[in-house]
């Protein structure tokens, strides 16, 4: 038996066991998870600042405040999020016991990415614990520094053989996809989400999938062009640009492009100074693989300001093209970099259109006064989110799916829709051995009168308030009357039948 069929048959074992699905041994180990969080708060910091020369402040923002908002949430919720929901019932159920009961699927597989090592392994994992399952957590082995973080402190909080901690690369990820789960969460690009997706296949395994993609930014001309540019600015180059739905590129009539690109410089300056090399609040690209295939997509482009590098640094300066060709590379993969390409649009139509014949995005962003247009282009294209007259905040509402559509991604998690993605809702319908009567319409031998009860009892709908249910029920009562004088004929019976009767004509009445 190889390590990672060692590892995750220890975590089916002690899913087994059935310790992790009471709701005190869930929150207990969600406070265990707080307790890291605060207490191993500078070394969570120092690898993220390691791997992608962040300071404290942009560390704790991006994603140690992100992770103690949802511990705090699922806290909280979580005693009403496990509970069975009952559900409406129609008449041939209102005596029965009718709920969807969320349970755990069993052993998840958590697989994070490199550009926010901690948060993007960190509320996933919330979700599944809370939910009632084993985790399995694969960190991404290219942010080398937070991987090894995270196998280390893990342990040292929450059930070691319960959630375990796998690193390595290519060859021990592979290794842990030919195993069996029952859901895998995944967060990176397409091409290895689709061998995510293959490998599942081979099991049935459900799986949810955060691909990222180009996420277009339209600038209508009826807009405040500072105030936009401010904050795409911010969305765009913040993390270095290598945010899974920074706005990638920006769509504009060309007429406002130069404005655009002026309004965007004077933010760089507000942000990061004279010197951005030396700024604090910049950060660096990865590793020198993704810095050179982004200086790829630079080569022959129109650069507008920026476009200073280091490569011994992984260092690219806060870049925005103009006049792109659509035909580019820089047009054809997602950048997950500090480059801005400015596309020129004569209208709202034509940027709808071009958004339309690309692959759906996982966010798309709209800026204009006119809330109509908004919520236009909303109608007319598709995405994993939208936010409008601002960039990636839908992210940070909890209360909001977060998640892609096509090649962006399927499935979403934050909040209680992390909790569901991890549940398995079942449907639960509990009946007594009483009233055999009322089943004498479903069993044979058939006849038209009995469908015809059938229709009434299944198919009808009718808007009635607790009166009128009371008399439904009457009614119901008379049609088991009905079948008992049918099945006896005897002359009592036969009088039991004409009260059934009026009981049931009076029902009617009441209803009408």
């Amino acid at each position: 038996m190889g390590r990672m069929a060692e590892v995750v048959g220890r975590a089916r074992a002690a899913f087994s066991s059935g310790r992790s699905r009471p709701l005190e041994f869930r929150l207990q180990q969600l406070r265990n998870l707080q307790r890291m969080v605060q207490e191993k708060e500078q070394e969570i910091l120092a690898a993220i600042g390691a791997d992608l020369h962040k300071c404290g402040h942009n560390a704790y923002s991006h994603e140690i405040m992100g992770v103690l908002g949802e511990l705090a949430l699922a806290m909280e919720k979580l005693p009403s999020w496990a509970a069975p929901r009952p559900v409406k019932k129609n008449l041939l159920t209102l005596r029965d016991e009718a709920y969807i009961n969320p349970e755990p699927l069993g052993v998840v597989l958590v697989i994070g990415a490199w550009n926010y090592p901690f948060v993007l392994v960190m509320q996933p994992l919330i979700g599944a614990i809370a939910a009632g399952n084993a985790v399995v957590v694969k960190p991404s082995e290219v942010s080398e520094h937070t991987s090894q973080m995270i196998a280390n402190i893990l342990p040292q909080y929450l059930d070691p053989e319960l959630y375990p901690v796998v690193t390595g690369g290519v060859p021990e990820t592979t290794e842990l996809l030919e195993q069996r789960f029952d859901h895998i969460l995944y967060t990176g690009n397409s091409a290895v989400g689709k061998i995510v997706m293959a490998a599942a296949a081979k099991h049935l395994t459900p799986v949810t999938l955060e691909l990222g993609g180009k996420s277009p930014c339209y600038i209508d001309t009826d807009c405040d062009l500072a105030v936009a540019c401010r904050r795409i600015a911010w969305g765009k180059y913040m993390n270095c640009g290598q945010t899974c739905i920074a706005p990638d590129y920006v769509l504009c009539h060309p007429s406002i492009q130069s404005q655009v690109v002026e309004n965007i410089k004077a933010t760089l300056q507000e942000f990061y100074g004279e010197d951005v090399k030396k700024c604090p609040d910049y950060e660096r690209i990865i590793n020198k693989r993704h810095f050179k295939r982004i200086m790829n997509l630079l080569e022959g482009q129109k650069i507008a300001h920026g476009g200073e590098t280091d490569e011994a640094s992984c260092f690219i300066a806060p870049t925005i093209l103009t006049d792109v060709s659509v035909e580019s590379k820089v047009m054809e993969e997602e950048i997950f970099g500090p480059v801005l390409p400015i596309v020129s649009v004569k209208n709202v139509d034509e940027a709808i259109e071009f958004i339309n014949r690309r692959e759906k995005p996982l966010a798309l962003y709209v800026f204009s006064n006119n809330k109509k247009l908004i919520k236009r282009v909303i109608s007319e294209t598709s995405s994993g989110g939208v936010t409008g007259n601002d960039v990636i905040m839908h992210f940070f509402l909890a209360s909001l799916p977060f998640g892609g559509v096509g090649n962006s991604g399927m499935g979403a998690y934050h909040g209680k829709h992390s909790f569901d993605t991890f549940s398995h809702h079942r449907s639960c319908l509990i009946k007594d051995l009483k009233m055999e009567g009322t089943n004498m319409v479903r069993y044979p031998p058939s006849s038209q009168k009995k469908l015809d009860w059938a229709k009434f009892f299944i198919l009808k709908r009718l808007n009635v308030g607790r009166v009128g249910l009371i008399t439904l029920a009457l009614a119901l009562l008379g049609v088991v009357a009905a079948v008992v004088i049918k099945n006896h004929q005897s002359v009592l019976k036969r009088k039991a039948l004409l009260v059934a009767l009026a009981v049931q004509r009076w029902g009617w009445l009441s209803v009408c």
